[in-house]
């Protein structure tokens, strides 16, 4: 058991971001990677231009890169926004816009995982008033996952680095998760484990495993403290993978992590080629 026995794929969002992202498919597959996920690239767009789409498809299909994971529009990532889908007003509005142009990219590249992240909590709005707002939004998602044989992923952030996100905790991301399935009836949302959030919320990561591995859509690492590569910090994530091996997850997992003052290229060292 090890890392030689995992699933890996590289997020494009945080890692090869010192390239343009039409050349960071190739890239990743340069550094022997077959899959990429990525956060949704058009920040400012959550309906970009049919040739924008295009242009991204090209350039994995060229790489032959799959593309495993992809975020729904989520404001400004890296950034302040935590997400649009529970913001009432505009903001909710630009992720319903994009629900079909994630979906429909989505499918055109085969890829069965869509991340809806949840959005920071508003100052002067009832958080139940947003948390319905969320529910329904959640519910249109999952169904359009659904439509094209895809899950839903809800995913826990980290307290210190998102304090105003709601979903601070395996627990909470999980009863999300429950209410959307309750919702649609459909059983396609999932739980997003990222062991580097959950870790920087002090969570018991063993037990985290134990507990929702089996509800569990997709698998995001960084060490901690960091967000660096495996062995930058203290994280024993080699043991945490054989866990969640031995629980019966046997999908991607993500590398999220910073490259450092490094290109992204020479961030893979740890890893059993």
């Amino acid at each position: 058991m090890g890392f030689a026995d995992q699933r890996f794929n590289v997020n494009l969002s945080i890692l090869f971001t010192e390239l343009p992202l039409l050349e960071r498919p190739a890239a990743a597959a340069a550094a022997g990677f077959t899959a990429v996920e990525l956060w949704w690239p058009w920040i400012d767009s959550p309906t970009p231009e049919q040739s924008e789409l295009d242009a991204l498809r090209k350039a994995l299909e060229d790489a032959g890169v799959r593309l495993t994971g992809l975020n729904f529009y989520a404001g400004r990532l890296p950034g302040p926004d935590r997400g649009a889908l529970s913001i009432p007003g505009e903001e909710s509005e630009r992720f319903r816009a994009n629900i079909d142009v994630a979906a429909g990219f989505a499918a055109s590249l085969g890829c069965k995982a869509l991340n809806a992240l949840y959005g920071n909590r508003v100052e002067g709005v009832d958080p139940a008033e947003q948390d319905a707002l969320a529910l329904e939004n959640l519910a249109l998602a999952a169904r359009a996952a659904d439509r094209i044989g895809a899950v839903l992923l809800i995913e826990a952030l980290n307290q210190p680095e998102s304090p105003s996100y709601p979903l601070v905790s395996a627990p909470a991301a999980v009863g999300v998760v429950d209410k959307v399935n309750a919702t649609t009836g459909l059983g396609n949302a999932r739980f997003l484990m990222d062991l580097y959030h959950l870790s920087m919320n002090g969570e018991d990561l063993p037990r985290v495993i134990e507990r929702y591995a089996a509800r569990t859509g997709h698998v995001q690492i960084a060490d901690n403290p960091g967000r660096g590569a495996p062995g930058t910090g203290a994280l024993p994530l080699e043991d945490l993978l054989d866990q969640l091996t031995k629980a019966g997850y046997d999908g991607w997992v993500g590398l999220e992590y910073k490259p450092g003052d490094r290109p992204s290229a020479e961030a893979f060292g740890w890893l059993p080629r």
